[in-house]
Parts: structure tokens; sequence; C-alpha cells
């Protein structure tokens, strides 16, 4: 994997470990509701924009470590391909090889 791919593996897994803290502040002070607001999960560092997604479409979102959700356009076509495009905002998947091994190694629920 090049420095390149690498560099947005990290900032992804970063902005997804970001959304996580998020889903967990929500359950322990009993917030959850219906949606939660996460920020996009692309690689772009400087990127802040904000998603809404229902709890059931996060959960499972979150049940494949190689899934982000961005908004769309923000997809990085040499390292992940676009799975799903819902309202609002779009899945991609890591593409096998080194992104697809960054994105297990670093998602905080395995």
């Amino acid at each position: 994997m090049d420095e390149r791919a690498r560099r947005v593996g990290e900032n992804e897994a970063l902005f997804r470990a970001v959304n996580e803290q998020v889903h967990g502040v929500n359950e322990s002070f009993a917030v959850v509701g219906e949606a939660l607001t996460i920020v996009c999960e692309c690689g772009r560092s400087e990127c802040m924009e904000r998603l809404e997604l229902a709890m059931a479409e996060y959960e499972a979102l979150r049940a494949e470590p190689t899934h982000f959700a961005f908004v769309p356009g923000h997809e990085e076509p040499d390292v992940e391909t676009v799975v799903e495009r819902r309202s609002g905002y779009w899945i991609v998947q890591k593409r096998a090889g080194g992104p697809a091994s960054l994105a297990r190694d670093t998602d905080p629920r395995s």
C-alpha cells in the first residue's frame, strides 16, 4: 500500500473512531434516539461535514469493518468503492489488500 492510501485510511479510521465515541456518549446518557449525527468518514483531513443516519443504519455500517459513511463524492476510487448510495450519504468499502487490512486493524469494534 502506498503512502497516500495509508494516510487516507488512517484519516478514515480516525473519523470512524470519533463517531464511535459520539455513539458511546449517546448511549451512556440514554440519548439514543432514532438518528445519530456523525462526521463524514472520508480520508480528507479537513472535512468536517455532518451526516445523519438512523441508529439501525449506523449499526449496520459498523457491522462491516471495511465500510465507511461519506458525503457523496468524497470517495477515493483507487482505495475504495461506493457500495451503496443512500439519501444524504454513501457507503464505501475499502479495496482488498492494504486498504481493507488497515480498516480491519483499526476497527474499534474488533
